[in-house]
């Protein structure tokens, strides 16, 4: 299993630890694929009440690593990152988020799935799909509004800005901000309630509270296939152009 993310389990918990801190922890495919068989293997190893996200240094993690995206842009149901939001949207077993630091795209998008989510003061969030000119993923064009109101999720969206642990906090994305030294903690002490208590109960109520996993799928599903279409479009090749030539993308040609 590949060190850049560690995998470890004590007392019911599972914590998976994001740990690329020279790339801000971007995820390549390597990294998805062992999220999704660890959410996976949580499912049916009765050793494991809950699991934990989280990342190493100063960052969750800053998304998908652009390069290693580009080079395996085939994105059907067996791939690791389609099996790594599957397991997201399905998972029946309690999932807490411990944001860290930078949490870009997937790693706000995420968050949305948790079941409970602890940032540390100095995280910050975005979601710049529209900025790469691609479209949001996870289901979150359908989670957004759901939980913000149409406003505030085309805010975070259709702007694509960064946004702090306060305004992520009042949106109801945070549960809790802490200082950084006591982001661990925290996280840890929640996931040690839950991995105590009557792990079907967990379950069933858990299931009580989402239940709508099929709009979920079906979203995250369309979502797929118009983001598929639109890694090779050409604003998506002038966005991620200037991305790695470090300038601002001319999108005056496009209508």
């Amino acid at each position: 299993m590949s060190d850049l993310v560690q995998v470890s389990l004590k007392d019911g918990i599972q914590k998976l630890t994001i740990n690329r801190a020279e790339k801000k922890n971007a995820l390549t495919q390597d990294m998805y694929a062992i999220l999704a068989d660890s959410l996976n293997n949580a499912e049916t190893d009765p050793d494991i009440r809950v699991s934990v996200i989280t990342g190493t240094a100063d960052s969750f993690t800053s998304g998908n690593d652009l390069m290693d995206f580009l080079q395996n842009p085939q994105q059907d149901d067996e791939t690791p990152v389609i099996r790594f939001l599957h397991a997201l949207a399905s998972i029946k077993k309690p999932l807490i988020g411990a944001v860290n630091g930078l949490a870009v795209g997937v790693g706000t998008t995420m968050l949305l799935h948790c079941d409970l989510v602890f940032a540390s003061k100095n995280a910050t969030f975005s979601l710049p799909f529209v900025n790469l000119a691609l479209v949001p993923e996870a289901a979150s064009s359908y989670l957004l509004p759901k939980m913000l109101g149409h406003q505030r999720a085309a805010e975070l969206l259709m702007l694509g800005e960064t946004f702090d642990t306060a305004k992520a906090s009042d949106y109801g994305i945070v549960n809790e901000v802490v200082d950084p030294v006591d982001l661990d903690r925290t996280a840890m002490a929640a996931a040690q309630k839950l991995a105590a208590k009557a792990p079907e109960a967990l379950r069933l109520t858990k299931s009580l509270l989402k239940g709508d996993f099929e709009t979920t799928a079906a979203r995250m599903k369309a979502e797929g296939d118009i983001f598929q279409t639109r890694l090779v479009s050409p604003e998506a090749r002038e966005a991620m152009t200037a991305f790695m030539e470090k300038r601002t993308p001319d999108f005056s040609k496009f209508s």
